[in-house]
């Protein structure tokens, strides 16, 4: 990707570009509903993982709750959600959680809603029959919403991908993160081909389910291992993907190597929809649950 460096990273990483830049505003909107998922012991990835477009998102009245708590049992260099060692902390699942996550989205009349979590690989289901729950809670209070999960990879266990599908989600997300050359510094305790396994596992097991995986840019891949990941995507028959830049979202983890111009977005959108996918959702401020309602209508539009 050397040719679309925006500015060789140094050792603090490259300067954020202006076209990368998102100001807060709608802060009301933010104080009101953080007040409202505090009340009921909720936590959303927007928060969590520090996503630029919070700001946006909840003054559009959309959040995307995580569950299963607010600690996980992993350590991915990019993510800055809080980490938890079973042995050390407290880390009981909530029973009054998928209740609550169903209230909460009533409460806000979603018309979509998108249910991800932590990593919990202390659990022996890694928290599947807690998901499902969940769904089919949000399902009762909103019969006439669409679903979308985001879920881990549960260690390769299929059998909790199932539970999790058969809860009744519409949309089936679980995302690749980066390339497999990658995986050792980004997210070391994931497994490249498992990833894809999962994706493939949920198209046979509920065909009718829209799949969907997001990645990451702007880590030290090349334009031909981006490509080379869509191919895979593509192979393993998911129908939507998501392609963001990545930003550092603490100091802790992994710096910025390089922020990639818009105009590779838009060469990577293309590229995608010519080898087949139906929906590709990509530029710089790109996440994988943003504007997670449109990407599913505009997927599931007729040809």
């Amino acid at each position: 990707m050397a040719e679309t460096l925006v500015q060789i990273a140094s050792p603090r990483g490259p300067r954020l570009p202006e076209w990368a830049r998102k100001g807060p505003t709608h802060f009301e909107s933010l104080n009101k509903l953080k007040s409202g998922l505090r009340a009921l012991n909720l936590h959303t990835v927007c928060e969590s993982a520090r996503c630029p477009n919070i700001h946006e998102c909840f003054h559009r009245g959309a959040a995307t709750f995580m569950i299963l708590g607010n600690l996980c049992t992993r350590g991915c260099g990019f993510c800055s959600v809080p980490k938890g060692h079973p042995a050390k902390q407290d880390m009981r699942l909530d029973p009054s959680e998928p209740a609550n996550v169903a209230r909460m989205a009533a409460d806000m009349k979603l018309r979509y809603v998108v249910i991800t979590s932590v990593n919990r690989d202390d659990l022996d289901d890694g928290g599947s029959r807690h998901f499902a729950s969940t769904v089919r809670e949000v399902r009762g209070a909103l019969p006439e919403a669409r679903i979308e999960v985001l879920t881990p990879d549960f260690c390769g266990d299929m059998s909790a991908v199932a539970r999790v599908l058969d809860g009744g989600p519409d949309v089936f997300n679980h995302n690749m993160e980066t390339v497999p050359r990658l995986y050792r510094r980004v997210r070391p305790q994931a497994n490249y081909t498992q990833s894809l396994d999962v994706l493939a596992f949920a198209r046979v097991h509920r065909p009718a389910v829209l799949t969907k995986s997001g990645f990451m840019v702007g880590l030290g891949e090349t334009d031909e291992e981006v490509r080379q990941l869509m191919r895979d995507l593509r192979a393993h028959d998911v129908d939507v993907a998501t392609i963001g830049q990545y930003l550092q979202p603490t100091r802790r983890n992994l710096a910025v190597r390089e922020f990639i111009a818009p105009e590779l977005f838009d060469a990577w959108r293309d590229y995608g929809l010519g080898i087949g996918f139906r929906m590709v959702f990509s530029g710089p401020l790109v996440r994988s649950s943003y504007m997670a309602d449109l990407v599913s209508e505009e997927a599931n539009r007729p040809a």
